[in-house]
Order: structure tokens, then sequence, then C-alpha cells
């Protein structure tokens, strides 16, 4: 038999999921160390972020891409992001992680980061001026008490020329 509750209980429960909701929509982006740099992603853009799976490398492609990884029978083509943006290399240890872009994007691409570092409350960034010559993939800039972070547009990064260029 179900347990009853009182209607004072009921709303009580229902105004801290309404609450733990919003917190949720308000922590929309996904906090990435990408070498000494902080990156975003919105959520809405992102796909999945795993374990870095067995990478198998391909033959004559750019240093910054790492090779095809086989997750769960669809094939990525992942990229060293760090190495992407002239940031160092990511050195693949316990804490690294491949960012899966949206399955909206058709891509097929993964992005492997050096670690996840949570989600980000937009609402507590501020804004920064863009550095000149900011490339078309960099939706914004902005820091919090935790430093600066850049802002990935995942739409235009997956339409960019040299992203799509990975053979030497």
């Amino acid at each position: 038999m179900a347990q009853r509750i009182s209607l004072r209980d009921y709303q009580r429960e229902l105004a801290e999921r309404l609450r733990a909701a919003d917190s949720a929509r308000n922590a929309s982006k996904l906090g990435l160390q990408v070498g000494a740099q902080r990156w975003l992603i919105d959520l809405a853009e992102a796909g999945e972020v795993i374990p870095v799976p067995s990478i198998t490398p391909l033959p004559l492609t750019r240093p910054w891409f790492r090779g095809v990884a086989n997750v769960r029978g669809n094939l990525y083509s992942v990229v060293d992001f760090a190495v992407f943006l002239g940031a160092g290399v990511c050195e693949g240890g316990a804490e690294a992680r491949v960012l899966l872009l949206g399955e909206r994007y058709r891509s097929g691409a993964a992005l492997l980061v050096d670690r996840a570092l949570g989600l980000r409350n937009p609402a507590e960034l501020r804004a920064r001026e863009p550095a000149h010559g900011a490339r078309a993939w960099l939706r914004g800039e902005y820091e919090d008490d935790s430093g600066r972070w850049s802002e990935l547009d995942v739409a235009a990064l997956v339409r960019d020329p040299e992203f799509l260029a990975v053979g030497n």
C-alpha cells in the first residue's frame, strides 16, 4: 500500500525538487582543463565525458589528431585539444578524459583533454574582452574566482577548415 504524505510535506518536497532543477539549469557549462588553459562547453553541445578509451593512431595525420576510438560500436576521431590549441600535449594520465561532441553535430569527433573540472554556473562568470585575433570557435572569454575561462563553440569548431583537415 502506498504511503500517505501530508499536503504540506508534498509541497515542501516539490519546492526542493524545483530548486534543485533550477540549480542544475544554471550550472549549464562543463569546465575542462586543457594544458594550462581552462575551457567551458555548454552542456547542450557536449555529448558525454568518458575515460580515455584505446585510441588507434592513423598514419599521415596532423600531430593533434590522435587517431580513432571505438566507443560502444561507434568510431570517433580523437583530437588532442591541447596540441590543436598549441598548448602542449595531453599526457593521458589518470584524470585525462575524452569529450564526445554532441550527437546533433554528427561529426563523430571527440576531444582529448587533461581532465574534467565539473559544472560551472554561468551567473558566476564575468565576461572578458576576447584576445585579438580570436578563432571563430571561441564563443567568449570569462573569469571567476578560480581564474580565466574560454568558451568553446562546438558548432563552429566542427565546421572549421583547420579542424576538419586532419591529413598532412
